[in-house]
């Protein structure tokens, strides 16, 4: 559903761009094409850049890199975008076949976040099948509906997983919003089927940003909603791993990444979406699933 979605959008925007450059500019095709590759690129760039300044404005608690770091960190970020969005999620099922479920290994759930697909974690899913786990994963859908409504597509493949890959249980490892619903889901269904939750940059209070973005489920990610509330009195009861990004430029104030009863561990600086492809980060992922192998 992501991907057929992203690729209409794109479709319609270059459609868009072009139809101005040619009607209304009364541009070459050349023109027209550049012009609209450009303002493919350049609209994506504002959105970063959005991130970045409603970041700033709430003054991160981290320490200040200086002008280099914190400008590469944002380029980084950007060209991370760019791909995602542009390249992988669109074409999701080039980059990410169907799940290998093999029997005789720890067993690795990937869940994704906000408007994204399980296409995110396709380079991620490479690193851990080298290192002799079982990768499974999911699509929430609908992408903008209310969390609480996603529960029962992780539960249904939680369930297909054990079945396939003979596990008594699994690792969930879920990026942003997917931490949120992974901890719905522990709630709802109990903690037989999981061994640990590792969430990724998740905001467990809420983010400042979702005010900005769509869809229930953003409402939802606002710091102080009912949801969030509710969520905050369901107590941990398998081992929890935050790893908290403190540059985050989508969970904002960054804090908000804390979870009470959960090991918190800082990451290095980077971008929200950086984080898929940060060696540094998978290594850190992979420790923390090594800690206490699944069966």
């Amino acid at each position: 559903m992501v991907a057929i979605s992203l690729l209409l959008w794109m479709a319609m925007e270059i459609a868009a761009y072009l139809a101005v450059g040619r009607s209304l500019l009364h541009l070459d095709w050349s023109y027209a094409i550049a012009g609209a590759v450009g303002l493919l690129l350049g609209v994506r760039a504002s959105l970063n850049a959005v991130t970045w300044m409603f970041g700033m404005a709430l003054a991160s608690p981290a320490p200040r890199l200086g002008f280099a770091r914190t400008a590469k960190m944002i380029w980084d970020e950007y060209l991370a975008f760019l791909f995602t969005f542009l390249l992988v999620l669109p074409f999701e099922r080039l980059w990410m076949p169907a799940d290998r479920l093999h029997q005789g290994r720890p067993v690795v759930l990937f869940v994704h976040g906000y408007g994204c697909s399980r296409g995110v974690w396709w380079l991620l899913r490479r690193r851990f099948e080298a290192a002799g786990f079982t990768v499974a994963s999911v699509s929430l859908t609908p992408p903008y509906g209310s969390m609480g409504k996603m529960v029962p597509l992780l539960n249904q493949r939680i369930e297909a997983v054990c079945t396939a890959s003979g596990a008594k249980q699994v690792t969930l490892v879920a990026h942003s919003m997917g931490g949120l619903v992974c901890r719905s889901y522990l709630a709802r269904h109990g903690i037989a089927r999981v061994a640990k939750l590792i969430t990724l940059a998740t905001p467990h209070g809420g983010s400042a940003l979702a005010r900005l973005a769509f869809g229930q489920n953003a409402r939802e990610m606002e710091p102080g909603s009912l949801w969030l509330q509710d969520m905050a009195d369901e107590p941990l009861k398998v081992p929890v791993i935050s790893l908290r990004n403190p540059y985050d430029n989508y969970v904002m104030p960054q804090d908000l990444q804390r979870l009470a009863g959960a090991r918190d561990v800082e990451l290095p600086a980077g971008g929200h979406t950086t984080l898929f492809y940060a060696p540094a980060v998978a290594e850190i992922l992979l420790e923390a699933c090594q800690e206490q192998g699944t069966t």
